[in-house]
């Protein structure tokens, strides 16, 4: 998913509706004593993206690019061109305090992307939105039976959480690929609700003005 998310990100400012929410959210500022060694956290612009550590997964690429962060991780042995499956955590710089955008809007315009890619095969389910502790989610899952991205011809499906932070938008995403299909793929809820359920402990915090923020990355990786 590399270059599609990262150029993706980019062609979203705000449009209508789409998918959900779901999960925990608390404001203010990071006590690191009180992250768990099974968290990474990922400072984006003003927010820290604290995510739980999906069993086998590793850091594969991370960049920012003016007002847009990406941090893509994949399984051990797969690489960001060739992989099953793929989490990424992005950011916008800012875009909490457009009032024409929204956390469904974001996720809208992207699975948007989507179906224009395989308008044919295209299917997407809404899960659920809810605001917690201020914070506006949306959690949404979009699936391509066939994409031809990437040099080869594949299905994808992405599972999609978005939260407007107090300054900037943040996404979490899990993908997964696998054999091209000439018909819609059939949402599996048993497997997706496993992946939402091991992501919904993700929050943001707001980084303290003075406070010295760690790298990204796994605060243990054992």
């Amino acid at each position: 998913m590399r270059k599609k998310v990262f150029v993706l990100a980019f062609l979203v400012c705000g449009v209508c509706s789409f998918a959900a929410a779901q999960s925990d959210a608390h404001a203010g500022t990071v006590d690191f004593n009180d992250l768990k060694p099974t968290e990474i956290m990922t400072p984006i612009f003003s927010e820290i993206l604290v995510i739980p550590i999906p069993q086998g997964f590793v850091v594969a690429s991370e960049r920012t690019h003016n007002d847009f962060y990406i941090n893509e991780m994949v399984l051990k042995g797969e690489t960001i061109d060739h992989w099953s499956q793929m989490i990424t955590q992005t950011g916008r710089k800012g875009l909490s305090s457009r009032p024409n955008v929204s956390p469904e809007g974001y996720i809208n315009a992207i699975a948007g992307e989507f179906k224009r890619r395989c308008p044919d095969t295209y299917s997407s389910k809404r899960i659920g939105d809810i605001t917690v502790s201020s914070h506006d989610r949306f959690i949404a899952w979009a699936s391509c039976g066939t994409m031809n991205y990437g040099g080869y011809a594949h299905s994808e499906s992405t599972l999609f959480i978005c939260i407007k932070g107090t300054e900037d938008y943040c996404t979490v995403q899990w993908s997964e690929r696998g054999p091209a299909s000439s018909q819609t793929l059939v949402y599996d809820d048993a497997k997706w609700s496993e992946r939402l359920k091991k992501l919904s402990p993700v929050k943001t915090v707001s980084r303290a003005p003075a406070a010295t923020t760690p790298p990204a990355g796994p605060v243990d990786q054992k």
